[in-house]
């Protein structure tokens, strides 16, 4: 028998908080990468992720610097996010702060 197969709306995710495997929040999706096929590689999660959205040249404004910013981000292989449940979304991961 194989397995169901399901469709998620990629839209959708965007903004979606995601927890690692130990139940931590590791940040909201921010940034999703495909191939030149259009097949989704990976996500982008957290802060910096947005940094990187609005533009990396964002990370070089001087208030940032001032403020101490260092926004992080994590960079989650499309295998290693479980859409199982697509409203939360889980890494298969645990992630260090």
């Amino acid at each position: 028998m194989t397995p169901a197969v399901h469709e998620v709306h990629v839209e959708k995710l965007l903004g979606r908080r995601v927890r690692d495997a130990a139940g931590r929040v590791v940040g909201r999706i921010e940034e999703i990468h495909t191939d030149d096929k259009g097949v989704v590689s990976e996500f982008l999660v957290g802060p910096a992720a947005l940094w990187e959205r609005l533009g990396q040249s964002t990370l070089e404004l001087p208030f940032i610097r001032l403020l101490g910013m260092e926004p992080s981000s994590h960079r989650v292989p499309w295998n290693e996010l479980d859409l199982t449940d697509p409203d939360h979304p889980r890494t298969t991961t645990e992630f260090q702060k």
